[in-house]
């Protein structure tokens, strides 16, 4: 079983969706570097792509035809300029031209060349799709992918792709291996394990630098959501509510930038009530942006941003635990337990429902604090089964294909519950569980496996029906 490290879990993103618009990205990313290999960018004529199933359900929600278009154009999401993408795309579909890989242009006709086929589904994964490339001299270069949950993208030859497979030290591949290691090596934090592990990809220092860049990226998302007002893009008329929760809580404080904000919400008045609506506001702010293809941090999926954040942000805000070093063991051992899930189960609601994405991410912020809070191995692994057991059967029922309706308000929820999961497990002998973690991996695998289809990520079921709202 293949290593992976804790940063392709947790990771810089774009909203709305990680399957449904970073995915598509990667795949077009990927194509492009294909024909490049294979042949030239400069003797491309036509590019064809087309979707399959969830990609195409949701896709115009979820912004998987943005995604396919400005990923085929050579653009960057890390990098590019998110208030220009709706100018972007409109000059696609007015000028009917795409920039191939940013090397050449070629014409582009929206609904010709890219295709949204919501009757038919790829056998491989639910998220599929298929690029094409016709060149000038006649020949087609065809290659089919699949996104297959957090960004990460396959084919039916490779699980993974255009990744060097790497064996760490210690292999993690189940909480088991956790243990182990941690008694036979005498490692006192699951994060120092992980330390360790992770120098099978870039140096201790590279690590601690990684991680402190990605909580400037969660404490950037979450100022800018909580002072943004007005309503949320797609047609559900969503209002943004961060803000003005935000500025209940603070009254009449000022601030002029991030960091004075910050200040601010550690001075706030703390209370049980103001604690939990901090806890809420956080997570609306992050997924708020995530829902108006703001950059967000995966983790492990952008339906799911709004948790490791909000939970993050609370440990830094309300509780002594305020250390670098306390956010890059945070972040270490958040990004493990995330692991485990992608390797043993799934982290794609198309796959498994939101059980995969809010009850992942939630498991994975439950370890995360206990972790700081000073909890042992046992305790870490045993907050992240609390988190997870009680969002096992969690469906995914976006209504108009939105990342918004339920999406948004379960964030917070899952955020509450690691917080919840974490004080259990900190107050409770490990060793007297009787559901481990990788048995409750297990189970929400195997409810993935048995719950409808109508309730994953495909808006055909719960309270995408319910509320009779057709797709946009």
């Amino acid at each position: 079983m293949e290593s992976i490290s804790v940063f392709e879990i947790i990771k810089v993103g774009i909203g709305p969706s990680s399957s449904h618009t970073m995915g598509p990205w990667n795949a077009a990313t990927s194509f492009i570097n294909l024909v490049s290999r294979e042949k030239s960018v400069q003797e491309v004529r036509e590019v064809f792509v087309e979707f399959f199933g969830s990609l195409a359900k949701t896709g115009i929600g979820h912004g998987t035809d943005i995604a396919g278009m400005l990923g085929l154009s050579g653009e960057d999401f890390k990098t590019i300029n998110t208030s220009k993408i709706d100018e972007k795309v409109e000059q696609i579909k007015r000028e009917q031209l795409l920039n191939f890989g940013g090397q050449k242009m070629i014409p582009f006709i929206y609904g010709h060349h890219l295709i949204l086929n919501r009757e038919k589904s790829l056998d491989f994964h639910p998220n599929g799709m298929i690029f094409r490339a016709v060149f000038e001299d006649g020949t087609e270069l065809t290659q089919d992918y699949y996104s297959v949950g957090g960004g990460f993208i396959a084919t039916q030859e490779k699980n993974s792709i255009e990744k060097d497979c790497v064996r760490t030290l210690y292999p993690c591949h189940h909480g088991a291996d956790v243990l182990k290691y941690c008694e036979k090596f005498g490692f006192k934090k699951m994060s120092d394990l992980i330390f360790v592990n992770e120098e099978s990809w870039r140096s201790r220092e590279e690590t601690k630098k990684e991680a402190l860049l990605i909580w400037q990226q969660i404490k950037e998302c979450i100022y800018k959501g909580v002072n943004k007002e007005g309503v949320l893009p797609g047609g559900l008329n969503v209002s943004r509510r961060a803000a003005g929760i935000n500025r209940k809580l603070l009254g009449d404080k000022i601030y002029k930038n991030r960091d004075e904000w910050f200040q601010q919400v550690v001075d706030a008045e703390e209370n049980f009530t103001n604690i939990n609506k901090w806890i809420a506001c956080f997570a609306l702010a992050v997924n708020e942006e995530n829902a108006s293809f703001g950059r967000i941090i995966t983790a492990p999926t952008n339906g799911a941003s709004g948790v490791i954040p909000a939970v993050l942000m609370y440990s830094q805000a309300f509780t002594p635990f305020t250390s670098e070093d306390d956010i890059i063991r945070f972040l270490l051992v958040a990004g493990e337990i995330g692991t485990l899930f992608k390797k043993n189960a799934t982290i794609s609601a198309a796959m498994g429902g939101c059980q995969a994405e809010v009850g992942v991410s939630s498991a994975m912020a439950a370890a995360g604090l206990t972790e700081i809070l000073g909890g042992n191995v046992g305790q870490v692994l045993m907050a992240a089964e609390i988190a997870m057991e009680h969002h096992l059967g969690l469906t995914c029922d976006p209504i108009k294909g939105l990342v918004q309706i339920p999406c948004i308000e379960r964030n917070t929820m899952g955020a509450i519950k690691a917080i919840t999961a974490a004080n259990i497990a900190l107050e409770s002998d490990p060793t007297k569980a009787r559901v481990s973690l990788d048995e409750v991996i297990q189970t929400m695998w195997e409810t993935a496996l048995s719950m409808s289809d109508r309730f994953k990520e495909t808006s055909e079921g719960g309270l995408a029906i319910a509320v009779n709202v057709s797709e946009c």
